[in-house]
């Protein structure tokens, strides 16, 4: 349950807590209700106004109604997932695409990223339903603004004229930001395309915002199969009701589901943690794929773990999480690589074993 904080009347004044007029996409509709200034956050969380104004200028606020009302308390998963904070200001120096994903080599036109020979990324929105205050993507998502109709076709027709692309992610931003109709024509153009076989999209919208996923959207979805859904969940109190119902409408219209998981410092860098988000999700049919290790983005050292830390968990969820739930851990190389596996260096032929004296190079501490 969200807790309650008495906010002075200036801030009262300010505003009821409801964000603005909600957009004509379904997406914006859902969101009449999210917070979206400092003020209004601070009406209902004891929240530093001041320091999440600060913050803001910087890197914009949006939480939606339903994850805002799983705050349990200051510094708890949740909050530190969704409400701004004064590290985010810090790392100044760090690069704001470490990953390279706009650098000409991996993005031939712009909002398309190319960087594997037969799989593409394609951003339709830089819009999210909450602004999730790790994103590897902050430099757009977090200060951006919608992507024009004209830029994401001029990534199609690249992806038409591409043979080698067999498989499009269609991500942002989030990709249900859009209107249903919009997204169907969108979808529809790459299912059109003959050398492109496989869809995905990319979605937190049944974590943070479930209404926004109907039974109409899911159908939709299941006109382009196949089409897989991958899904963003961090903790277990994030597997809401409304969450599960959202989810089983993509199931049961025949979409596969996966999920992707960041590993972050004071969320769920714990393997219990999350063996119970994994059991969860399984028993909602989705499937746990990837464990990202937090990205080198500016202000987000507060989210970051060591990999050493980061492969302890992961050798103690081997022995707490059930078989279907053994993910890949993953970091996504600076400079745009690609992603690539972690796993303990070991000597050619030893087993699975602790952590060698070795150990594993940590760019969190080369810095």
């Amino acid at each position: 349950m969200t807790q309650s904080h008495s906010a002075g009347p200036a801030r009262r004044a300010a505003t009821s807590g409801t964000g603005p007029a909600p957009s004509p996409t379904q997406g914006g509709a859902a969101l009449r209700d999210a917070v979206w200034t400092a003020a209004a956050l601070a009406a209902r969380l004891p929240a530093d106004a001041w320091e999440v104004e600060a913050v803001s200028r910087r890197y914009r606020l949006r939480v939606p109604r339903p994850y805002l009302d799983l705050v349990a308390e200051p510094g708890d998963p949740i909050w530190r997932q969704s409400v701004p904070a004064r590290a985010e200001l810090e790392e100044a120096h760090l690069a704001e695409d470490p990953l390279a994903e706009d650098a000409p080599h991996n993005a031939p036109v712009p909002h398309l990223s190319h960087r594997y020979p037969d799989r593409a990324l394609l951003l339709v929105t830089d819009l999210c339903p909450m602004f999730c205050r790790f994103c590897m993507r902050k430099r757009k998502t977090l200060r951006g603004a919608a992507i024009d109709t004209a830029t994401v076709e001029r990534a199609i027709a690249h992806i038409r004229a591409t043979p080698a692309i067999r498989e499009v992610i269609v991500s942002g931003g989030d990709p249900l930001m859009l209107p249903d109709a919009r997204l169907d024509a969108l979808l529809g153009e790459l299912r059109a395309v003959p050398h492109v076989e496989v869809l995905r999209v990319h979605t937190r919208m049944p974590c943070v915002e479930p209404r926004r996923v109907t039974a109409a959207l899911a159908r939709m979805l299941a006109r382009h199969r196949p089409l897989f859904v991958g899904v963003h969940f961090n903790h277990p109190r994030e597997l809401t009701p409304a969450a599960g119902r959202a989810l089983a409408l993509l199931a049961d219209a025949g979409l596969p589901l996966h999920s992707q998981t960041v590993l972050l410092n004071g969320v769920n860098d714990d393997a219990r943690v999350l063996a119970d988000l994994f059991r969860g999700l399984l028993r909602w049919r989705v499937h746990p794929y990837y464990l990202h290790h937090a990205d080198l983005i500016p202000g987000t050292a507060h989210f970051r773990t060591s990999i050493q830390r980061g492969l302890g968990i992961v050798d103690e969820l081997r022995r707490e999480a059930p078989e279907l739930a053994m993910l890949h851990y993953v970091l996504d190389t600076p400079g745009g690589g690609g992603k690539v596996p972690l796993t303990w260096p070991r000597p050619q032929g030893e087993p699975p074993a602790g952590p060698t004296r070795s150990g594993c190079a940590d760019p969190a501490r080369r810095r």
